[in-house]
C-alpha cells in the first residue's frame, strides 16, 4: 500500500512538473511598444471619399489624369457595425486556382446572373461560390470610404481644401501603435512568405505606450476607449506639447529639449518593472538614430530595445514599416542578443530592411527603403534578419551600452554643478539632475549646439573670436537660459580641424563652463584623437549628431567645466583645471 502511494505521489509530482514546464513554454513573451515623435510607421495616407459615396451623393467621381473613369474604387481598412453574409466566387484568389480544380472541395452553392443563390447549379453561367459571415469582432476589413465633409463635399485630401488653416486639417498619424499592429495581423500590410497572417500576436503580447506621441486627442478621450497602458481619461491634447507630427505641413511640430527627459523616463519606468522581454521604439526615420543612441547610453536595462522606422507611410505602395516591426519582434524573441547570463550584449539596435544596426553607428542616408547605412568606417551592421535563413549576428560591439554604460540613468548623480551669468560674473549653480524617484528632471537636459567649419569661412585674417557671432551669441544665450550646455564642432575630416577664430571662440566657451566635442565632417572614417593640450574633447569616429547626445549625457554625469574669472584671459591654473575636467569627459568618448 505504501509503495503504491509513493508511486502515485511521484506520478503526480511528475505530471505537475511537466504541466508547469509546458505551460511556461507556451506562455508568450510580452513586448513594450513605445510611440515616439513623427513615426512614419504610424502614419497613413489621407482618407479619400470613395466613388461609391460620390455616386451616392451625386458628386464628381475620381477619374484618371486623362479624365477617363478609374478602374477600381479604392478601399480603406474599416470596421463592420454588424455581421453581414457575403458570397465569394470560387477560384478568385489566384489566377491558377482553377487550373488545379481537382484538388479542391465543392463550393457552397451557385449564383446566377441575377444574383440569386441556390445549392445546385441550374445554368452553365452560374458561378460557384462560398458563403462567409463577416463579423465586427473579426477585425478590420478593406471597404469603400463613405465619409463626406460636413458641408457635403467629398474628401480629396487631409483638409477641406488646399490652403485651409491648420485647425481644419485631419491628423494622419495614429496616436499609438495599437492600430498598426492590428492592421499587420489582419494582413492589410501583407502576409508572410508562407501565406499566413497574424504575424505579431501569434508571437508575443504587447503593451502600447504613448511616450512622445506622433498624434493626439485634441478633444480628449475617455478611459474606456484607451488602447495604451495609461489609466484615466486623456484630457484635450495640444500639438507641439503633447504630440509631435511632421505633417501635413500646416500642422507640423518639433520636439523640445525637455521632451528627451520625458521619453527617457517613460521607457525606463516601463522596463524597470520587469514585465517585458524586450521593447520596440517607433520614431521618424531622420531622427531615430539620435534617440536610439541616447537610449543606448542612459537606459539601465538588460533586455533588448529595438528602434524601428519606416521610409514610407503605412498603407502606401511598398510601405516598409510593417516588415521592420515584425522583424523587431522576431529579433527580440530569438535571443541572439543575449550573453550567457541572459543580458543584452549587443546594445540597442535599429532594424531596417532586414539589417541589424548598432545604434552608435546607424545613420539615415536617403528617404527610401534601404536608406540606412553604418557610419564610422569600422562596422556597424551587426547582422541580418528576415527570410530566408536564420537571424545571423556577425559582430558584437565593444563600446559600453545600456546596463554597462557609465552614463546610464542609475549611475547619474542627483545633482551636478552648472553655470549661470549673474551681474556680469560666472557663478556656479547646483543643477538637480534626477528627482526623488531617480528619473530625469526635464529642465536638467543640457543644451548642446552644433557648429560647422567650411572652406572660405573666416571673415578676415585677424582670427578674432568675436567674428564668430553664432558661437559667441550662443555662449551668452546658454549662460542666461541653460545651466548645462556645450558645443559639438564639426571640422575637417577626420581630425575635426576648424578655423583659428572658431578655435578661440570655442576655447572661450570651454572656459565659460561649456565643453566642446570636436569631430570630423560627415561620416568620419578616421578618428579624431585626444589632444591633452587642447580645450576640446575629441569625438572619436562619432558623427556630430551622435557626439551631441553623448555630450548631453556626459554633462549630466560630470556637470559643467570649471570656469575662468575672465574666459577671454584665463590664467595657467584655470586652463589646467579645465583640461583636467576634459580628461574625464574624454574617457567617455573613447569607451562609448
Amino acid at each position: 500500500m505504501k509503495i503504491r502511494l509513493h508511486i502515485s505521489l511521484v506520478l503526480l509530482v511528475t505530471f505537475l512538473l511537466v504541466f508547469i514546464q509546458s505551460h511556461s513554454l507556451q506562455a508568450k513573451p510580452k513586448i513594450a511598444v513605445f510611440s515616439g515623435p513623427t513615426a512614419t510607421a504610424q502614419n497613413s495616407p489621407p482618407l479619400i471619399t470613395s466613388n461609391q459615396a460620390r455616386a451616392k451623393h451625386n458628386l464628381p467621381l475620381i477619374a484618371n489624369p486623362d479624365k477617363s473613369p478609374v478602374r477600381f474604387d479604392h478601399l480603406v481598412a474599416q470596421r463592420l457595425a454588424a455581421p453581414v453574409e457575403v458570397l465569394i466566387e470560387q477560384f478568385s484568389a489566384h489566377p491558377l486556382e482553377k487550373d488545379a480544380a481537382e484538388l479542391y472541395g465543392p463550393p457552397d452553392g451557385y449564383v446566377d446572373r441575377s444574383g440569386v443563390f441556390s445549392k445546385e447549379r441550374k445554368n452553365l453561367g452560374d458561378k460557384p461560390v462560398f458563403k462567409a459571415i463577416l463579423r465586427p469582432e473579426d477585425g478590420l476589413y478593406m471597404l469603400p470610404y463613405m465619409a463626406l465633409q460636413a458641408k457635403g463635399k467629398a474628401w480629396d485630401g487631409s483638409a477641406p481644401h488646399p490652403g485651409a488653416p491648420g485647425d481644419q486639417w485631419r491628423q494622419t498619424f495614429y496616436p499609438d501603435a495599437h492600430r498598426i499592429f492590428e492592421e499587420i495581423d489582419r494582413s492589410i500590410h501583407g502576409r508572410s512568405e508562407a501565406g499566413h497572417g497574424n504575424l505579431l500576436y501569434g508571437k508575443a503580447d504587447y503593451d502600447f505606450y504613448r511616450a512622445v506621441a506622433s498624434a493626439g486627442y485634441t478633444k480628449g478621450l475617455p478611459a474606456s476607449e484607451r488602447t495604451d497602458v495609461g489609466t484615466g481619461d486623456i484630457p484635450p491634447e495640444v500639438k507641439g506639447v503633447d504630440f509631435f507630427q511632421y505633417g501635413p505641413p500646416q500642422i507640423k511640430t518639433s520636439t523640445r529639449v525637455a521632451d528627451l527627459a520625458k521619453a527617457t523616463n517613460v521607457v525606463q519606468m516601463a522596463l524597470s518593472a520587469g514585465a517585458y522581454s524586450g521593447a520596440i521604439w517607433l520614431e521618424g526615420s531622420p531622427n531615430l538614430e539620435e534617440t536610439m543612441y541616447w537610449f543606448n547610453l542612459v537606459l539601465d536595462t538588460g533586455i533588448p530595445v529595438v528602434g524601428v522606422a519606416a521610409q514610407r507611410s503605412s498603407g502606401v505602395l511598398s510601405s516598409d514599416g510593417a516588415g521592420n516591426i515584425v522583424n523587431a519582434v522576431d529579433y527580440i524573441n530569438s535571443k541572439v542578443w543575449a550573453d550567457q547570463q541572459g543580458n543584452n550584449e549587443l546594445g540597442i539596435v535599429l532594424i531596417q530592411d532586414e539589417q541589424i544596426f548598432a545604434a552608435r553607428q546607424a545613420q539615415k542616408s536617403d528617404a527610401r527603403p534601404g536608406g540606412f547605412r553604418a557610419t564610422g568606417d569600422h562596422g556597424g551592421i551587426l547582422g541580418t534578419i528576415g527570410e530566408p535563413g536564420p537571424i545571423t549576428i556577425w559582430f558584437k560591439p565593444t563600446t559600453l551600452h545600456t546596463w554597462k554604460s557609465d552614463v546610464r540613468l542609475s549611475l547619474l548623480p542627483s545633482t551636478v554643478q552648472g553655470v549661470r551669468k549673474e551681474n556680469g560674473k560666472l557663478t556656479a549653480v547646483t543643477v538637480k539632475v534626477k528627482d526623488d524617484k531617480g528619473l530625469l528632471m526635464e529642465d536638467a537636459i543640457p543644451k548642446v549646439a552644433m557648429v560647422k567649419k567650411g572652406r572660405y569661412q573666416q571673415d578676415d585674417s585677424s582670427e578674432d573670436p568675436e567674428n564668430e557671432v553664432e558661437i559667441m551669441a550662443r555662449i551668452e544665450k546658454n549662460l542666461k537660459d541653460y545651466l548645462l550646455a556645450g558645443f559639438v564642432c564639426e571640422g575637417l575630416s577626420p581630425y575635426g580641424v576648424v578655423t583659428a577664430a572658431m578655435e578661440k571662440a570655442l576655447d572661450i566657451a570651454a572656459l565659460s563652463g561649456m565643453p566642446t566635442v570636436q569631430v570630423g565632417r560627415g561620416d568620419v572614417g578616421g578618428m579624431a584623437m585626444p589632444n591633452p593640450f587642447d580645450l576640446k574633447i575629441q569625438g572619436s569616429n562619432l558623427t556630430a549628431t551622435k557626439a551631441r547626445f553623448l555630450l548631453k549625457a556626459a554633462l549630466l554625469k560630470f556637470g559643467a567645466l570649471p570656469v575662468a574669472k575672465d574666459p577671454r584671459n584665463p590664467t595657467g591654473d584655470e586652463v589646467r583645471a579645465v583640461q583636467a575636467k576634459i580628461a574625464e569627459y574624454q574617457k567617455l568618448f573613447v569607451t562609448h
